[in-house]
């Protein structure tokens, strides 16, 4: 069998939509080089992938017509190019040829608006020249078919600027001429009206509301340029503390005000204060303290609620009367301790600062040293004071002083505060050693070895360290001017006496001799030694 052979070609037509059924688009045979003869012997058919069979052909003569509506609107919306796509088919043998046929637009639509209304609502108080963007109106056709421009209906008080967008189409803006009079006229209806550029034009319409508003021509008022309140700082939160009063000469919303702060830069009074908006009143939202802030300067801010609102302002000031809520605080700078017993009166043991973080009175503080100690407060200046000696310190009797130091300030009620100063007193050499007795006899059996320790002997000093180190030494005290060196020695340290010789009672019955204590330094000679009487028998 031959083989079949397939011949493409494609064809190119073009037709204004909406035309009637049977209008004849192009001869197929002909442009085919077809004989007419074919058509009906190979079974010539026009098919597509449309759901409506647009076009068909007359095989007698070969002329493709059009056999449905073609609305170009409902084929290609929105675009700019609109084409059919078909195949002329031809059997034995199988030949298929593409046709296009290019569908014009003709103006079968007229502009529409989306709404049948619109509405403006235009202040009386508003100035000629003020412009109002109107609702653009849509065509589904194209090209010059479109809509190209825009009346407004007769009236003395706007008129119509038209602008030509270029692709974005036309729009057209309601320009106020004459100021408008709500008294004379509430309500102005104006006729908006959509014409295309087809021949002959369409157009549609669009009823325009101007509702003419009242005009807000009287500002708020506040009854005072400066409110002043003052407000304790331990003023409970959601206490009332002012009433903020501003007053409308207008009706309506024109009339009705709302209050608000105005936060300037860092400072935001809505952390530590409540502005109700509706009734003005200020309420204690946050903590206040007078020592952190003493003050508040608040701008406040009444605003009436009309469509366009006028607004003033007024200054409030928050004055916030302090609290004896803080205790004076007692602080040592400097504590130059132990001091010496022999410390001269005046002389400075400690510095001492106040101070009171409370206001007026409450901040005003009294010190003073509590007891009976040989220590004073001297005030240097305002809350500086120096701890000095007061009275004669003995190491001896009192080695330590806890000075209780109590500061009080003038508040109703005072509060106090109590600080110790721990004072150490340190030794000076201004003891001299004591023997526990005047006299001491001591009886030593004769003959007694040499070399026997006959007493111990001991001296006490109330001194500290080397100011209590004693040397003992023997001292001649025997009427027969008998050399001590000669028969006793003594161990300077430990103050034991020794013989260095075995006494005789018949030759010798008692003789005397001194023993002094002295200390390894003095401060002078007077304190240097005690000498006591010494028998010996």
């Amino acid at each position: 069998m031959p083989q079949d052979r397939r011949h493409f070609q494609q064809l190119s037509y073009s037709i204004s939509e909406e035309v009637n059924k049977g209008t004849v688009v192009g001869n197929i045979a002909k442009d085919l080089n077809l004989n007419v003869q074919e058509l009906e012997t190979r079974d010539l058919r026009v098919v597509s992938s449309y759901s409506k069979k647009y076009f068909d052909v007359n095989l007698r003569t070969g002329n493709l017509f059009v056999d449905e509506r073609i609305d170009r609107e409902e084929l290609c919306p929105n675009t700019a190019q609109c084409s059919l796509r078909i195949q002329a088919v031809l059997s034995s043998p199988m030949n298929v040829h593409r046709i296009e046929v290019s569908v014009s637009d003709m103006n079968d639509n007229s502009p529409e608006f989306i709404e049948r209304s619109y509405s403006l609502n235009i202040s009386e108080s508003m100035s000629p020249g003020e412009r109002y963007l109107l609702p653009i109106a849509v065509d589904a056709d194209i090209g010059s078919n479109s809509v190209k421009t825009y009346k407004l209906s007769q009236n003395e008080y706007f008129s119509l600027d038209v602008h030509s967008g270029g692709e974005h189409g036309v729009s057209a803006e309601l320009v106020l001429q004459k100021a408008l009079d709500r008294e004379k006229q509430p309500v102005i209806n104006l006729i908006l009206t959509a014409v295309d550029g087809g021949k002959p034009a369409r157009s549609g319409t669009l009823q325009i509301n101007v509702n003419v508003i009242d005009a807000n021509d009287n500002t708020p008022s506040f009854s005072k340029s400066l409110y002043k309140v003052r407000v304790r700082e331990n003023t409970a939160r959601g206490t009332v503390i002012i009433k903020l009063n501003a007053t409308d000469l207008d009706d309506g919303m024109n009339s009705k005000i709302l209050y608000s702060f105005i936060k300037r830069g860092n400072i935001d009074p809505s952390n530590m204060f409540d502005l109700n908006a509706e009734t003005g009143e200020i309420t204690v939202k946050g903590t206040l303290d007078y020592e952190e802030t003493p003050a508040y300067e608040v701008r406040v801010q009444a605003m009436d609620q009309g469509i366009s609102p006028r607004s003033t302002h007024a200054k409030l000031l928050i004055e916030i009367i302090d609290v004896n809520d803080n205790a004076p605080e007692i602080s040592v700078t400097s504590l130059m301790t132990p001091v010496k017993e022999d410390a001269e009166l005046g002389t400075i043991v400690a510095l001492v600062t106040v101070s009171d973080k409370d206001g007026g009175n409450n901040g005003v503080t009294h010190c003073k040293v509590v007891g009976s100690v040989p220590f004073k407060l001297k005030s240097n200046y305002k809350n500086d004071y120096s701890l000095v000696v007061d009275g004669p310190l003995d190491r001896e009797n009192t080695s330590l002083y806890n000075v209780t130091i109590t500061a009080t300030d003038e508040g109703s009620p005072p509060l106090s505060s109590i600080r110790v100063i721990t004072v150490h007193v340190s030794d000076v050499n201004d003891n001299a050693p004591r023997f526990m007795k005047p006299l001491i006899n001591v009886f030593v059996k004769e003959n007694s070895p040499v070399g026997s320790v006959i007493y111990t002997i001991h001296a006490f000093d109330p001194d500290l360290d080397r100011n209590a180190k004693l040397t003992y030494t023997l001292v001649n005290g025997s009427p027969r001017d008998i050399p001590i060196s000669s028969v006793l020695n003594i161990n300077s340290e430990t103050g034991e006496i020794i013989s260095l010789q075995s006494f005789n009672y018949e030759e010798l019955k008692s003789f005397q001799f001194k023993v002094q204590a002295y200390r390894l330094w003095c401060s002078s000679a007077q304190q240097q030694r005690d000498c006591q009487r010494f028998n010996c028998g």
